[in-house]
């Protein structure tokens, strides 16, 4: 991974834990694939855009209804439970 990337990861990172008021280090518990059968949704504010099949890393089990995850792409936002299948 070059320098510019690094840097462009950190602040990305940081980004993420400024806009969801997250603290400590950002660790990964596992991950989830998005349902198959799932209707596609574009990403809100603080939603991140779903695509059937993606896998995402779980960064947070925030409550009953939603999860804060990470796609492939580095963006953050939160996903409802149920359309989250485990790995």
């Amino acid at each position: 991974m070059t320098l510019k990337a690094c840097k462009k990861e950190e602040k990305m990172d940081r980004g993420f834990q400024k806009k969801f008021k997250f603290e400590g280090s950002i660790n990964v518990l596992t991950q989830m694939m998005v349902d198959p059968a799932a209707t596609e949704k574009k990403g809100g504010a603080k939603n991140l855009p779903l695509r059937r099949g993606e896998i995402l890393d779980v960064i947070q089990f925030t409550n009953q209804e939603q999860i804060l995850c990470r796609n492939g792409q580095r963006k953050y936002g939160y996903v409802p439970r149920a359309v989250m299948l485990p790995l």
